[in-house]
């Protein structure tokens, strides 16, 4: 049964239990998310903490994932023809550079034309650390790392920008996949809230596919995404004193067809009580019930101009990746 003992307020754990901010953060968030009724969730961000993020550079070379494959034709096919349609002088920011695999092409084809500063934005430090390595071989490159939430990373970057230098912002992968539609054109407009104009972004959206071809994307047989799922329990109970039993647990992955997403769900196989100590939270998961961990929601190629143009961007260029199903968009600031 839940404890009766008197929690403190979400706003107060920093306070109750001497953590960092963000460990603060994320005891709030896990305690809220937890709290939830009838749908417990917790935020995807916290799936890429060292451990995750290395299982997640696993998932994209699994032959059931071509996202990360997809992404990286289009790039080696059309950096040069994407740098050509940028303005002369760039800094580049990217939300959520991930190991910087991807962003390779891209820095190389604006490094062949003028020195380019770069700017890698991840929540994961052993991200920027794998990042820096993957890309500090590029001549004629300046990286500097923001462990920040995207947003206030971007915010920072643009404040730092030198006067007449525009910038490029990455929002590569399918992450823009992980809001729903509506929070979707939300982050879009708070992106465009930062920038000026002559900036601009360039957009990774996955598409829409088969039904099966997705499941299996999402839920391998290896087990290589069953692994990062459950991680994040993990992960709570590494940095929050929990105490789940990761054997109590299996992940699940399912189509939602009226919102075209892909939902990863972490399903109790018995019934669970586990304490949350750091959050002062204490928790009873029925037989069955899950926590919803994460959403991938899938595009077609022809809205992205429509959602670009209700977040004040203007859709410039598309390139599409027609094997898998990928599109890089390039919007410009109205």
């Amino acid at each position: 049964m839940p404890s009766s003992a008197p929690r403190p307020a979400v706003a107060d754990l920093a306070g109750a239990f001497a953590l960092s901010p963000a460990a603060s953060a994320f005891a709030a968030e896990v305690r809220a998310g937890l709290m939830r009724s009838p749908q417990k969730e917790l935020p995807s961000k916290y799936l890429y903490d060292e451990v995750g993020s290395a299982l997640f550079e696993v998932i994209t070379v699994l032959p059931e994932y071509g996202v990360t494959r997809s992404e990286e034709r289009l790039l080696t096919r059309y950096a040069s023809e994407i740098v050509e349609a940028l303005p002369s002088d760039v800094k580049v920011a990217e939300l959520g550079s991930g190991s910087g695999r991807k962003t390779r092409r891209i820095l190389e084809a604006l490094c062949r034309k003028r020195p380019t500063s770069y700017c890698p934005i991840e929540i994961s430090r052993t991200a920027l650390q794998l990042c820096r390595r993957e890309l500090a071989d590029i001549e004629r490159i300046s990286i500097v790392g923001y462990e920040r939430d995207y947003l206030a990373g971007l915010s920072e970057v643009s404040r730092q920008r030198k006067e007449g230098e525009q910038l490029l912002v990455l929002f590569l992968g399918s992450t823009i996949g992980n809001f729903a539609r509506l929070a979707a054109t939300r982050f879009l407009r708070d992106i465009r809230a930062m920038l000026r104009p002559g900036d601009t972004l360039l957009l990774g959206t996955d598409l829409v596919k088969p039904v099966d071809t997705l499941i299996a994307a999402y839920d391998d047989a290896i087990g290589a995404t069953a692994a990062f799922n459950l991680n994040l329990l993990s992960r709570i109970n590494r940095e929050l004193d929990a105490d789940f039993d990761l054997h109590d647990f299996e992940h699940v992955a399912r189509f939602n067809p009226d919102v075209r997403s892909i939902e990863m769900h972490l399903r109790a196989k018995r019934d669970v009580h586990a304490e949350v100590r750091s959050a002062h939270l204490t928790v009873d998961i029925g037989a069955g019930e899950t926590i919803w961990t994460e959403s991938s929601h899938k595009y077609h190629a022809d809205e992205i101009p429509a959602i670009a143009a209700d977040a004040g961007f203007e859709c410039t260029r598309q390139w599409v990746e027609k094997d898998w199903g990928f599109a890089e968009s390039l919007l410009a600031v109205k």
